[in-house]
């Protein structure tokens, strides 16, 4: 997060600078931010828990792994070379020859290899599976079908963006499907399922695409699952047939699980389960109740690559124009007013910019002050509430006269801390000026 100083030296010119005004509210503390199968229940249920600080990406550099694990893969690969009598050319998966001296292919064994905890028995077994179901399944060339679901594209299931870390984030979510006419359409019969599941899988695969398969590469995604409005019940022969293709053809395709909007019962169902678990497996989740998945996901992710529903500036139209313009972060203390002002406008010149706060619920406006004296301040956006579920605001203005631009927000009247950002263009003839 940035501080005030900070936000106005990142910004280009025209020059910025953030004024915070306190309340009486500001010296008051805040408050706290409140190998079987598993079931689609069982699953978020083990998510009840926050991210550990044991937590620890997957090392792929062979010459950094343990004697036992350097044997366990070498193991592998002859036990794979055997079963396919010589046919080497037989063993791929997403473009990568497994038998060889491709470091790509050491990448994708040593996930088989942690799935079944390097045992190279049962680590075989789950590799000839897998790629017998990707013959049978026509998993290689699934992303190019067209499936005929572009209704739920951008809404149930959708890769957009990455992490800090340059993972590909994939959001799901399906509150969509309680109304009984979606889940008809969608799920209605058994043939409707199945043509479902393939397009489950199209997703992950194009996400998969956008993975490195290299030692020292981005070799997982990062997962963001939204239980909002899910209808647990109706979903559940579905949740459980996604969980049970994507563990058993999957393996450690996932680096970190965030699941956001959880239910408070949720939590209460994990501290009976918690002791069952082991430290890898509670490491790699975060749990986000309702309202905060700005706070959480603004941890792992950049706010121009947040979709706008979840507190970020994405929009899907967004993504036609190539990479998100970047953002700068702030916060806004509970019983604080920030001002955000972008100074050195000329007369002439259109600025346009974007503002959001996570789980808004405080007032916003926009001014613009000329630099003359006697000049009047201009109402660009008069001061209004807005509600926590709104989304990013997005808004332009042409100047008469040079001055400066006021971004005000004020959560005076709230004792809790809240994420934002705010990016903004500048435009004058033949002359772009872009800042955050």
């Amino acid at each position: 997060m940035m501080d005030a100083a900070s936000a106005a030296a990142t910004a280009s010119s025209p020059a910025i600078s953030i004024q915070n005004q306190k309340s009486p509210f500001q010296d008051l503390p805040e408050a706290s931010p409140k190998p079987h199968k598993k079931s689609f229940v069982t699953t978020l249920m083990e998510a009840a828990t926050l991210r550990t600080p044991s937590f620890r990406e997957d090392n792929y550099f062979v010459s950094l792994l343990k004697s036992s694990e350097k044997k366990a893969l070498q193991e592998l690969k002859d036990k794979l070379l055997a079963s396919f009598d010589g046919a080497a050319s037989d063993a791929s998966m997403w473009g990568v020859p497994l038998l060889g001296e491709d470091d790509r292919a050491d990448v994708i064994l040593l996930k088989f290899l942690r799935a079944r905890d390097f045992r190279v028995g049962d680590a075989l077994n789950m590799l000839l599976k897998c790629l017998a179901w990707r013959k049978e399944f026509g998993a290689e060339n699934v992303v190019e079908e067209d499936l005929g679901f572009k209704e739920l594209e951008g809404v149930v299931a959708y890769m957009q963006g990455y992490d800090k870390e340059g993972h590909p984030v994939c959001y799901n979510a399906y509150g969509v499907f309680r109304d009984k006419d979606m889940y008809e359409r969608i799920f209605g019969d058994e043939e409707k399922l199945k043509k479902f599941l393939r397009w489950r899988v199209q997703v992950l695969e194009r996400g998969i695409k956008l993975l490195h398969f290299k030692p020292g590469g981005v070799n997982s995604l990062i997962q963001v699952t939204d239980l909002k409005d899910m209808p647990k019940r109706e979903l559940r022969v579905a949740s459980n047939q996604i969980l049970s293709l994507f563990q058993d053809n999957y393996p450690e395709m996932v680096a970190r699980k965030i699941f956001i909007n959880v239910p408070w019962y949720f939590s209460m169902l994990y501290s009976m389960f918690s002791p069952f678990l082991t430290q890898r497996t509670k490491s790699k989740f975060v749990i986000s109740k309702e309202g905060n998945a700005a706070e959480t996901l603004y941890k792992f992710v950049r706010p121009e690559d947040i979709p706008v529903q979840y507190g970020g500036l994405n929009r899907p139209s967004d993504l036609q124009n190539g990479p998100p313009k970047p953002a700068s972060e702030f916060t806004v203390k509970g019983g604080e007013r920030v001002n955000i002002q972008i100074e050195g406008i000329e007369a002439g010149a259109t600025i346009t910019w974007d503002i959001v706060v996570g789980g808004w619920d405080l007032e916003y406006c926009a001014e613009f002050v000329p630099n003359a004296e006697g000049s009047y301040t201009i109402a660009v956006e008069k001061p209004r509430k807005i509600g926590a579920s709104e989304e990013a605001i997005h808004n332009s203005y042409t100047s008469k006269e040079s001055g400066k631009m006021v971004l005000s927000v004020d959560n005076t009247a709230s004792r809790r801390k809240k994420v934002a950002a705010y990016r903004y263009v500048v435009r004058k003839c033949s002359t772009i000026k872009d800042g955050h």
